[in-house]
């Protein structure tokens, strides 16, 4: 971390953040580690990288919030201070695990009854009411998952 930034673009809502990251990425060659929310609406994006292509990803996430109207405020910290670049070290495993939740979702056959219910409930197309869902086995809401051909809303 000794040699990278910290670039932080803070905006006024998601869809000026999504458009903010989008433009730092494909300015130069950073990384987002993390977003975060605060209240109101409150939105800030987080990216590493060494200090130039970092300065040069927040100069053009900041210019397209800003364009939208919705920049709070943009900041890079050259070189952070080691316990600084430990909270980052922290954003980013934090991240990582969120994006492992995600890709690495769990097989049905392998959920607890809640979960598994809770995950057929956000099913399109599942042929149980909610309130059947509830009493259901967890065998009757496999064999029904494998039966019909459901996708996730």
């Amino acid at each position: 971390m000794s040699k990278e930034a910290l670039g932080m673009i803070e905006t006024l809502g998601f869809p000026a953040l999504i458009a903010a990251a989008d433009a730092a990425t494909k300015a130069a060659n950073v990384k987002i580690i993390n977003y975060q929310k605060a209240d109101a609406g409150i939105v800030t994006v987080y990216l590493t990288g060494d200090v130039a292509s970092v300065k040069a990803a927040v100069d053009a996430g900041a210019e397209q919030a800003r364009t939208m109207g919705q920049l709070l405020s943009s900041h890079v910290i050259p070189r952070p201070q080691q316990d600084v670049a430990k909270l980052i070290n922290k954003l980013e495993r934090t991240s990582n695990k969120s994006d492992k939740l995600v890709d690495n979702q769990k097989e049905p056959a392998s959920m607890l009854v809640s979960e598994l219910r809770s995950y057929v409930k956000g099913l399109t197309g599942f042929p149980l009411s909610s309130s059947e869902i509830n009493k259901a086995k967890k065998a009757t809401l496999l064999r029904m998952l494998d039966e019909t051909n459901v996708k996730r809303s």
